[in-house]
């Protein structure tokens, strides 16, 4: 079913380009703080959301209204214990010691998942995110739903996991199994979707399908993700994985790719697709050593768009937060059809200097001295056999499926009757009050030259600021190098 990247007529989108997209946002992700030291920034979600804003994408999607997961919704998953471990830690429970921090260490929160303040409203917030983007989809009143605040894809029943503490991806497909016989997920993040693939490893309705550096001695998640690890009992040849070693360019991964996506369709039939979208497989990430494009990566969310099935796309990894940002805002353009109209410069917006190192512009080179390990022998027979193990699966299982009773979606709850009010954001406000005068930091700059002239006129004068001209200036460390920014 190679259907070339292109948008299938639909019955809401006969044109076959536009589809009907809905989108959620959570102001309160942004303020979540992981600390000084950790790769994991939040706020690259508000960065996306100020580029997309910027872009003028939001005329062209509904708004879902903000739900946090309830408790019983994330249970419905996750171990009751560890479920409340997560409501109840703070950073101070934590630090204090004893049978809490005994037991938060057990569940692996520690360094890489640390106890932050805000965990637990944390986590109900970008899963409520993926719940609320499932129904619209479950709803019929979209084709398309986002929410790049999701895709933690590494979370266990009972434990967190690379950064993730509840596994949002796994509520989504079990809310679209209420809806749907079967549904795809897909993950292009750098890393093993293991969590994932593990809730489903044994059931014949979901199909995972990863994409991921694996090949590499030692990569996280160590272990999982081979070639040979196909599921097991009625999930068999349902778990699919695609490992590849360091430096994977755009022409690469999709000859990896669009053969796999096409025979998993052909073989699984989907009614719904789940595609995890982490921008750590992007050239120029903190952790990954993939090399793809943002417009490489994106070509990956426009063919699955193409199939013309119910489509939810989630964030996930990636730690150059200006090159997440970036490609997630591309991605939003790709779903709702305007990816060849926007403008490669980047608006004037609040967070525009983190995008310096990329000259202001959306789309960044790729690293060209990076070596692309995958030899396209090593292509060839990795599609072959990917495709011998889905070829196993004779036709779409057939089952008894009846929707829940009595679990219509509420649309009228879902979704905004009107565009919520986009101007009460504080960096906002002060981006406006500064004006076009604060285009590329016209401020900053002006306070350079100020204190020049200060020194300059403190040398003139005689003043005892001369004796202290070699000392450091101390200055308050810019939040751009905590952010992980490449400026």
């Amino acid at each position: 079913m190679d259907t070339g990247g292109n948008s299938l007529p639909s019955p809401s989108c006969p044109d076959a380009t536009k589809r009907r997209v809905c989108y959620y946002y959570d102001r309160g992700i942004a303020n979540i703080d992981f600390g000084e030291d950790h790769v994991m920034v939040p706020r690259r979600v508000d960065m996306a959301h100020a580029l997309v804003r910027s872009y003028g994408l939001l005329d062209h999607m509904r708004r879902l209204r903000t739900r946090p997961a309830t408790e019983g919704e994330i249970a419905a998953f996750h171990e009751p214990d560890y479920v409340g471990l997560l409501r109840d830690l703070t950073p101070e429970g934590f630090n204090a010691g004893g049978k809490m921090t005994t037991k938060a260490q057990k569940c692996e929160i520690g360094y890489d998942n640390p106890a932050i303040a805000g965990l637990w409203e944390y986590c109900r917030r970008y899963a409520g995110g993926s719940l609320s983007a499932a129904r619209a989809l479950a709803s019929r009143e979209a084709d398309v739903a986002i929410n790049w605040s999701g895709g933690m894809h590494h979370a266990c029943k009972g434990n967190a996991s690379g950064f993730c503490f509840v596994n949002d991806i796994v509520l989504a497909v079990n809310e679209l199994l209420r809806h749907f016989p079967r549904v795809l997920y897909v993950d292009i993040d750098v890393h093993h979707g293991d969590g994932v693939e593990t809730a489903f490893i044994d059931s014949n309705r979901v199909m995972t399908v990863s994409f991921h550096q694996r090949t590499t001695h030692g990569f996280f998640p160590a272990g999982k993700g081979n070639l040979e690890h196909v599921g097991r009992d009625t999930g068999k040849f349902h778990a699919v994985n695609v490992p590849m070693f360091k430096g994977m360019d755009d022409e690469g991964y999709h000859l990896l790719f669009k053969p796999v996506m096409d025979k998993a369709m052909e073989v699984f039939q989907p009614e719904a697709i789940v595609m995890q979208c982490g921008g750590d497989s992007l050239s120029g990430d903190r952790l990954g050593r993939l090399n793809l494009s943002i417009a490489g990566h994106a070509q990956c969310v426009s063919y699955m768009r193409s199939f013309n099935v119910p489509l939810l796309l989630l964030g996930g990894g990636g730690y150059t937060i200006n090159h997440v940002a970036a490609c997630w805002c591309y991605e939003t353009a790709v779903a709702v059809g305007k990816e060849k109209e926007i403008d490669d410069n980047i608006p004037i917006h609040c967070y525009d200097i983190y995008y310096k190192s990329q000259y202001y512009k959306l789309h960044y080179p790729v690293d060209k001295k990076r070596k692309n390990e995958n030899t396209s022998i090593y292509i060839r027979d990795t599609a072959k056999a990917v495709i011998q193990n889905l070829s196993a699966i004779k036709g779409k299982p057939i089952m008894q499926f009846e929707n829940p009773r009595g679990r219509s979606t509420d649309t009228e709850a879902l979704f905004h009757r009107s565009p919520p009010r986009e101007d009460d954001d504080p960096m906002e406000r002060l981006h406006r009050r500064c004006g076009r005068m604060d285009k590329r930091c016209f401020f900053t700059e002006l306070g350079k030259r100020q204190h020049k002239l200060k020194l300059a006129e403190d040398m003139e004068n005689g003043g005892g600021h001369q004796a202290s001209q070699s000392e450091p200036v101390p200055v308050k460390k810019h939040r751009r190098g905590k952010l992980y920014s490449n400026c």
